[in-house]
């Protein structure tokens, strides 16, 4: 008994303490694009990269297409826990993060990797108390949106009246313009635009190929007050504060450099989406330097009114506006 006894010690003294042990930390990741869209494989990837880091500590699943959780019910669903961590547009659920709303207005966006910088640099300047509830991964934009319609838009009367795909702020800029806003997550956009339920969606050209929307709309307009969507990647929070203090360092690490690579897959992904377009026979409609300065005028009372409803909730907006704006112009060409 003493010798089995001294084996037994032995055994522990050769096995390291720190993970011989531990139980192997599952997480489910709830992510709204498809599993063959490029950004969902690019989720992918970070689940894979987490694993590897953490040398098998942390294993993530991820479910794609909203199979676990809709896209427009993500965010509730990981505080709820139902997701470990979710990927969606804050768009989705108009109201909820009021503050935030300043990255979807119509500010002139050129380039996805300039916004996906810009929006974290907003999240750690002004840290907006609508995310207490969970643990802010990073956020992202898309590129800039632009028209897309089953007929050709070349000015604000040819737009007037159409019935428009929309989420969020897309609404209030559809308004702005003349059309009628129909809201709807983009999963249901496809056969909306097949069956005539909409004429158009305002969109980034990726969708075109990674969403094949290039199949149910014909044109294009491009304007140059564009906006574009912010998406956030979050965390249940006491997942979150329950993952040791190391590993908790390897995914923040993981989450900086998919900051950084998101931007040029993005970039990509518009290329590819608008050959794309074209390929299937879209055609593109360039706005007069008139028509354009015609629709920035009428989108500007947009920032004014998004500045006053935050000093109405005793939020910021002011600042963030000017944060955002300056941003802009100083980091694109």
């Amino acid at each position: 008994m003493v010798v089995v006894a001294l084996v037994f010690i032995l055994l522990g003294l050769a096995c390291p303490p720190n993970y011989a042990q531990e139980k192997v930390i599952t997480l489910n990741f709830s992510d709204m694009f498809p599993p063959d869209n490029r950004i969902g494989i690019f989720m992918n990837q970070w689940c894979k990269e987490v694993e590897k880091r953490t040398n098998g500590r942390v294993k993530v699943t991820l479910f794609p297409g909203g199979t676990l959780t809709p896209p427009a019910q993500t965010y509730a669903g990981v505080v709820k826990g139902i997701a470990d961590i979710g990927l969606s547009f804050s768009s989705y659920t108009k109201g909820r993060f009021p503050l935030t709303e300043v990255i979807d207005l119509p500010l002139g966006y050129k380039r996805a990797y300039v916004g996906g910088k810009m929006v974290n640099e907003y999240y750690k300047k002004f840290k907006p108390k609508e995310f207490d509830e969970v643990k802010v991964l990073y956020l992202y934009t898309t590129q800039p949106h632009m028209l897309f319609t089953k007929m050709p838009v070349n000015n604000l009367e040819d737009f007037k009246g159409l019935k428009i795909r929309t989420t969020g702020t897309t609404a209030a800029v559809t308004k702005a313009l003349g059309g009628i806003p129909v809201a709807m997550p983009i999963t249901d956009a496809y056969d909306s635009l097949s069956k005539g339920v909409v004429q158009g969606i305002s969109i980034n050209y990726e969708p075109m190929k990674g969403w094949k929307l290039a199949e149910v709309v014909s044109y294009c307009t491009e304007y140059g007050s564009a906006y574009a969507h912010s998406y956030f990647v979050v965390m249940n929070k006491s997942k979150w504060n329950a993952l040791p203090v190391d590993i908790q360092k390897i995914i923040e690490n993981i989450n900086e450099e998919w900051i950084e690579n998101f931007g040029p897959l993005w970039d990509d992904l518009e290329k590819e989406g608008k050959a794309f377009f074209i390929q299937k026979g879209g055609k593109t409609i360039m706005l007069s330097k008139e028509e354009n300065n015609r629709w920035a005028d009428r989108l500007r009372p947009l920032l004014d009114e998004y500045v006053q409803d935050m000093k109405s909730k005793g939020l910021p907006g002011e600042e963030a506006l000017k944060f955002c704006v300056e941003y802009l112009k100083t980091h694109q060409k």
